[in-house]
């Protein structure tokens, strides 16, 4: 597999919107190189005989039952919450202006 070119890296970076010093292009270079040496390797193993999956976990997921239970106190939720208010969480504003 071709290794990646000056201009490959500037391209990438242009388009990811970064602005790369030169050492940092030379060595992005070698590590995204190195990364498709490593791909290139792991495409040329052999799975013949491997069974497709669909999933990590042989033989599927194991749950566990549901089984109702009493919630804590609410108290003892939030003791070591950072803030509250009316017996909620605080958090930060994360969405909008």
């Amino acid at each position: 597999m071709a290794a990646f070119s000056h201009e490959d890296i500037e391209r990438i970076a242009a388009l990811s919107q970064l602005a790369l010093s030169a050492p940092e292009q030379v060595r992005f270079e070698r590590e995204l190189s190195s990364i498709l040496e490593y791909a290139a390797q792991v495409q040329d193993v052999d799975t013949s005989g491997v069974p497709p999956t669909t999933h990590a976990l042989v033989g599927g997921t194991r749950w566990r039952e549901d089984e109702e239970t009493t919630s804590l106190p609410l108290d003892d939720v939030l003791a070591n919450a950072p803030a509250t208010s009316g017996g909620l969480f605080v958090v930060p504003k994360v969405i909008g202006g």
